[in-house]
C-alpha cells in the first residue's frame, strides 16, 4: 500500500515539476523575444521567479521522495546495531518537526495574503502564489513518511545506500 502511494506520488510531483520546467522555458524564451521586439511582458520577472521557487518547492518534495536530499547515509550504518534505529528515528522526528513549522507557518502566511494579488496580475491572488509553501511542506512530510519503513528495515540491517565495508574496505564491522 505504501509502496503505491508512494510510486503515485512521485509520478505526480515528476509530472508536475517536469510541466513547470517546460513551462518556465517557453515563458523566459517568450519574454526574451518579447522584450528583443520592445514590446517586453509587464508580469514576465514576477510569474518566472515565482514558477522557479514553486520548481524549487516541489522538486524538494519529490527528492525527499526519492531520498536523494543530501545526508551522511553511513553514519547509521556505522553506529553500533541499537544505536541505528534511535539515529533515524530522532532524524526523522526533527525532519518532519521542521516541515511541520513550515507548513503550520506557510499556511498563516498563506491567510494573512488574503486579499492580496500580484502587482503585475492582479487578478491572480498572493494567496495562490504562496500556497506553495504550506502544500509544499506537507508533501515533504509524506515523502518522510513513506519512506520512513523502508529507512528503518535499513538501520535495523546496518546497511545503507552505500555499504560501509566497501567504503571502510572492512576495517570496521558492525
Amino acid at each position: 500500500m505504501l509502496k503505491a502511494v508512494s510510486k503515485s506520488l512521485e509520478w505526480i510531483l515528476i509530472v508536475f515539476c517536469v510541466f513547470l520546467m517546460a513551462a518556465l522555458a517557453i515563458l523566459i524564451v517568450w519574454g526574451v523575444t518579447t522584450r528583443k521586439l520592445g514590446a517586453s511582458l509587464s508580469w514576465y520577472d514576477e510569474v518566472a521567479s515565482i514558477m522557479l521557487a514553486w520548481i524549487t518547492y516541489y522538486g524538494a518534495a519529490l527528492a525527499a521522495l526519492k531520498r536523494a536530499h543530501l545526508g551522511f547515509p553511513n553514519l547509521v550504518a556505522l553506529a553500533p546495531p541499537p544505536l541505528r534505529i534511535a539515529l533515524v528515528l530522532f532524524s526523522e522526528t526533527i525532519v518532519i518537526g521542521f516541515f511541520g513549522l513550515v507548513t503550520w507557518f506557510g499556511y498563516q502566511v498563506v491567510m494573512i495574503l488574503w486579499g492580496d494579488t500580484l502587482i503585475s496580475l492582479p487578478w491572480v491572488t498572493t494567496q495562490f502564489s504562496q500556497s506553495v509553501i504550506p502544500i509544499a511542506g506537507a508533501l515533504f512530510i509524506l515523502a518522510e513518511l513513506l519512506t520512513l519503513p523502508d529507512r528503518v528495515k535499513e538501520a535495523a540491517r546496518g546497511s545503507g545506500p552505500v555499504d560501509p565495508e566497501r567504503v571502510l574496505g572492512g576495517e570496521i564491522k558492525t
